[in-house]
């Protein structure tokens, strides 16, 4: 049996020992967060990031930062791959398919609770600075409905956050996937005040080293100087670090095993808690983003480390570019040695309009001719831009917004954008394997937990909201596929088009090249002028009272409205004949409201005939 104090001892100890083992990987990580804000005079020596200040008072400094909009392109590139995704139905029966639409449903509504699509922002953000990001799929106790305000009891639900690399330390740096890791441990600084709210425990509070922002002054130029934020550590009072080591399940411990310290407190040491596996087992609770795979790596690397050489000597070519313009704008006297005052001439200059006193019998002070700038400069400068384009991806269209001076072909133009998609797409590749595992993570999590009915807030196709009441026994299935294809290579312009060019060629209409009013209502949203037409939401009212019309069909007999849609409500009920499992006495009960409807029909048809007739009389 092991004691509390030596588990406490082994966790920290264990911490300890990963944590030495990747300071070299987050001493390029805050190099590359230093060379993206703009601090790129900063270099690695003895194992911390330090700066170096200017050898020459007249020497120029100053920044010119490629890497940042470099970053800020492939950011907004990211920001266009969707992140909604489906739920698949396991068989083509209606109720799987029902089944399917209600757990993607609920998928979207805990994902919007979360505010999903700033996570993804700031996980992107993470995976382009540093090469990784990690989203976290958690249930939270405290979070959802309030069941018991007085005793702190709601109905918890899942809570999502992004995990910057520096709080992951795996067992290995060489095995790639998480799920082949032993063990994971998250390492996060919490204030003291804040781990008794979330564990309720009381820990002692500590000086911790933390990351933050400052100003760095090596920057500026001959006569000035400048800033430039840079990333530094610095203690936090009151604070502490709460390590938690998620290991994989093992002979010994079949459901794995989770242990949670804080200080000198063991909060937790137990199996993990979360059924989140492919199987069923019990796994960690992590999803992983990388900017760039990297083999035999667990953490990815960011496009940063390759354009460090060539920022670093663009910087150097516009710098002594510069000096050299100094020296032609602002020349240089020969003074002959005791010819004139060389301190009021270092004070005061060549002023317009000064008198120069010299020495009678000495030669007059002369201006060096310093001629122009060589051409080498102008050359290696274009080369490095080139080097630029060349290591990122990005080219000058996207990046600069404007077309390179020597191409003047659209095609040639569309090649260049779809270059630059193509080199991004793997990193949108990692991005969307992520965003399916947090998916089935939450799937997983909801059928964990929610035994209990609940109700969530329902975004339904026409932008209307809605409570629906459901428990975990309802999502049957997790196998998650995304909406759409990869949306870099199709923009919602090029898919619109599509869609209006297969309209005109009649492939989306009946026989008679005719759309029923269901298609429409569907194709109005796909062009986003859905909201535009009255006639398409109250096709949508017909559809969503047909629906509920099949529900109560299936314990007890309806009469149908004089008001309904009878041709679109006999194609939906109809879909419930079609059912393998239809029963005699709901077939029964369906065809005698399916016959209610066309009594309707035949009616209305016979009043319309009886009008034409008695207009045709009167006439």
């Amino acid at each position: 049996m092991e004691f509390v104090e030596d588990i406490i001892a082994e966790v920290k100890e264990d911490f300890n020992r990963r944590r030495e083992q990747r300071r070299s990987l987050e001493l390029n990580w805050r190099l590359n967060m230093n060379f993206l804000l703009g601090n790129q005079y900063c270099f690695i020596e003895n194992g911390d990031i330090l700066e170096k200040g200017k050898q020459y008072f007249w020497q120029e400094r100053e920044v010119y930062n490629h890497i940042a909009p470099i970053v800020e392109t492939r950011l907004s590139k990211l920001a266009r791959v969707k992140a909604g995704v489906s739920v698949r139905p396991s068989t083509n029966d209606d109720d799987d398919v029902n089944s399917a639409k209600f757990a993607t449903s609920i998928l979207k509504s805990i994902c919007a609770e979360n505010n999903w699509s700033s996570l993804m922002s700031e996980a992107n953000m993470w995976s382009e600075g540093t090469g990784t990001a990690f989203y976290k799929v958690v249930w939270d106790n405290k979070k959802g409905k309030a069941i018991d305000l007085k005793k702190g009891i709601y109905e918890g639900d899942v809570d999502i956050s992004v995990c910057p690399p520096f709080e992951i330390y795996p067992e290995s740096l060489t095995v790639s996937k998480i799920s082949e890791q032993e063990s994971i441990i998250h390492a996060k600084v919490y204030g003291v005040d804040e781990i008794e709210r979330i564990w309720g425990v009381k820990v002692e509070g500590e000086k911790v080293n933390v990351f933050s922002m400052d100003n760095a002054s090596v920057l500026g130029g001959f006569g000035y100087n400048a800033t430039v934020p840079k990333i530094m550590s610095e203690e936090k009072e009151n604070a502490c670090v709460v390590i938690e080591r998620y290991s994989r399940p093992t002979a010994t411990r079949p459901n794995g095993r989770l242990t949670i310290v804080a200080g000198d407190k063991l909060i937790y040491d137990g199996e993990l808690p979360y059924i989140n596996g492919n199987s069923g087992d019990r796994t960690y609770p992590f999803a992983k983003q990388t900017c760039i795979d990297m083999i035999g790596s667990f953490f990815g690397v960011s496009v940063i480390d390759r354009i460090i050489p060539v920022q670093r000597a663009y910087n150097t070519v516009k710098n002594r570019k510069h000096e050299y313009m100094n020296r032609i704008a602002m020349g240089i006297l020969a003074v002959e040695d005791g010819s004139v005052d060389t301190d009021n001439l270092e004070e005061e200059g060549l002023s317009p309009g000064k008198v120069l006193v010299y020495r009678q019998g000495s030669n007059p002070p002369v201006m060096m001719n310093m001629g122009s700038v060589p051409s080498d400069f102008h050359a290696e400068e274009e080369k490095l831009l080139s080097e630029f384009v060349m290591i990122s991806g990005v080219s000058e269209v996207t990046t600069y917004s404007q077309v390179p001076s020597n191409v003047s072909s659209g095609t040639a133009i569309s090649l260049l954008l779809e270059q630059d998609d193509t080199r991004i797409s793997l990193t949108a590749d990692s991005l969307r394997a992520a965003v399916i595992e947090v998916g089935k993570m939450i799937i997983r999590l909801s059928k964990q937990f929610a035994v209990v009915e609940r109700t969530k807030r329902i975004a339904g196709e026409n932008g209307d909201v809605e409570l629906k009441a459901f428990k975990g026994s309802d999502l049957c299935s997790d196998d998650l596929v995304f909406d759409t294809a990869n949306e870099l290579e199709e923009t919602t312009a090029s898919r619109k088009a599509m869609l209006l060019q297969l309209l005109d060629i009649g492939l989306l209409g009946d026989e008679n090249g005719k759309l029923n009013a269901r298609d429409k209502t569907k194709i109005l949203d796909l062009l986003g002028f859905g909201n535009w037409e009255d006639s398409r939401d109250l096709d949508e009212l017909h559809l969503k009272k047909a629906s509920r019309e099949n529900e109560e069909l299936l314990t007890k007999r309806v009469k149908p409205d004089m008001v309904d849609n009878h041709d679109m409500h006999i194609l939906e009920h109809s879909k419930l004949l079609l059912k393998a499992d239809v029963d005699e006495a709901l077939k029964e009960r369906v065809t005698e409201h399916i016959n209610l409807h066309r009594e309707y029909i035949n009616f209305d048809e016979g009043v319309e005939n009886l009008i034409k007739q008695f207009n045709a009389e009167g006439e």
